[in-house]
């Protein structure tokens, strides 16, 4: 058994990962990434990335058509051949040169705790290493799907979302469980690639964390682009019929060529030997971090999905970011700014997270819904409202648009925003630089929209405010 000994031991090589090491490299830091399956992890070979490119082909078409003398068309074939470039045809070895590159070393197995700030390294052929960090782990293992009980799913071959997003080929029938994130958007996606495609939910709503306007919104435009959205049905069971797999729920049976089950996911905590360094697990099977990224005595951090906190690709970057800085200042023997808001506190986990639904329409929000806001006992005023401007109008015949702003009205700030509508993940940031700044609506006043842009909802939305 050969040993190594790093500053900094980063177990997952997704971008949350990654960011742990390349900022941890940045402040003069040595360090390496453990990782068993591809450099760039789930985000870039199997969800973000090639999701994405798997809608964007077909939503540039159909935006194309809702303009005047458009006759636009696309070749499914195209769009998955596409998606593989993004995904370098899942081989990382771009994303080995580029860790290299920045100084990180990389080490390919499967990482586990052996005590304290030592970590064994089991290689694919059984070869253990032992790994030794002078100031710090990081385990940034992301999350695995969760798999539900539904009678018979044990028995049938099924996608998760890594087979939606890497198919080679599109199935004539699709039935997708779960309407959350991943439900929606592959949903979507194998629909305008040609698929006939069936939606099991078992709530009331798709997206049911977003606010209940997008989540209408988002199920009527599902079933615009031709999906049978079934709300409130779950799958009571599923068996095989010869090449077939029969689905039956809410009292009807019907046959598909693939099953997409998708249905939420959990941290990715397996095999880690938490117990080896006294770590136990939240109530949802989290590492539980406090804002810095620490779950255990001075060493141990955990960032991205597998901490619970905020399951986003940008946000577990952001804190893998917080986390590097925080352990460059322990190990400079510095006191922490982990005042909220500080170098060494990732506050916005907790009332700043944006997410982008890339359904058609796009729901994009940030920071509180009504609902949450109010769960949480806040006195609190909604503007809700159409966004109908110039710029909406120009843009494309019958556009339209929500907006909802949650707003504090003791302090006249902004706790969360929400848009639904074609192409609004770009309105999303400025209302993240609102919400994290606090900025007071009466100062917001003077943040001019430029005209005609779609931005202008800014406007209408102080103005609907001050009406009030």
């Amino acid at each position: 058994m050969s040993e190594q000994s790093y500053d900094v031991v980063v177990i997952g090589a997704g971008p949350v990962g990654e960011n742990a090491a390349g900022y941890a490299v940045d402040a003069g830091l040595s360090a390496v990434l453990v990782e068993a399956e591809l450099l760039g992890g789930e985000c870039s070979y199997w969800a973000c990335i090639p999701s994405k490119a798997l809608l964007r082909t077909p939503q540039a078409v159909a935006d194309a058509r809702r303009l005047p003398g458009v006759r636009a068309e696309f070749d499914p074939a195209k769009v998955l051949e596409r998606r593989t470039t993004f995904t370098s045809d899942w081989d990382d070895s771009g994303q080995v040169r580029w860790a290299e590159g920045a100084g990180a070393a990389v080490l390919r197995g499967r990482g586990r705790l052996a005590g304290e700030k030592r970590v064994v390294v089991t290689a694919a052929d059984g070869t253990e290493t032992v790994v030794t960090a002078r100031h710090a782990v990081v385990v940034a293992t992301g999350s695995v799907p969760v798999v539900p009980h539904v009678a018979g799913l044990d028995t049938v071959e099924y996608w998760g979302s890594r087979e939606a997003t890497s198919a080679r080929e599109v199935p004539r029938r699709l039935g997708v469980l779960g309407g959350g994130v991943v439900g929606c958007e592959m949903a979507l996606a194998h629909a305008r690639l040609g698929a006939q495609v069936t939606l099991f939910n078992h709530g009331d709503r798709v997206l049911p964390g977003a606010e209940p306007q997008a989540s209408e919104r988002v199920a009527a435009g599902l079933r615009e682009a031709g999906v049978d959205v079934r709300l409130g049905t779950g799958l009571d069971e599923v068996r095989r019929n010869g090449d077939a797999t029969v689905l039956r729920g809410g009292g009807d049976e019907i046959e598909v060529d693939r099953l997409l089950v998708a249905t939420g996911r959990r941290p990715a905590t397996d095999g880690l030997d938490l117990g080896s360094a006294g770590v136990g697990l939240g109530r949802r099977g989290e590492i539980v971090v406090d804002d810095s990224g620490l779950a255990a005595g001075d060493w141990l951090y955990a960032v991205g999905d597998v901490n619970g906190r905020a399951p986003l690709t940008h946000q577990g970057k952001y804190q893998a970011r917080i986390a590097a800085h925080a352990i460059a200042a322990r190990a400079a023997g510095r006191p922490l700014d982990d005042a909220p808001w500080g170098e060494d506190a990732a506050t916005a986990d907790h009332h700043a997270v944006p997410q982008v639904v890339f359904t058609d329409p796009e729901v994009a929000w940030v920071g509180r819904t009504a609902a949450t806001a109010r769960a949480e006992g806040l006195d609190v005023r909604v503007v809700d409202m159409d966004i109908a401007v110039a710029g909406s109008s120009l843009t494309a015949d019958d556009w339209s648009g929500r907006v909802v702003a949650v707003v504090d009205p003791r302090r006249e700030v902004l706790l969360g925003v929400t848009f639904v509508g074609p192409g609004v993940a770009e309105l999303l940031h400025a209302a993240t630089v609102a919400v994290v700044g606090e900025v007071p609506l009466a100062r917001l006043w003077h943040a001019v929209p430029a005209f005609p842009t779609i931005s202008e909802v800014w406007l209408r939305l102080l103005e609907t405010y001050r009406a009030g």
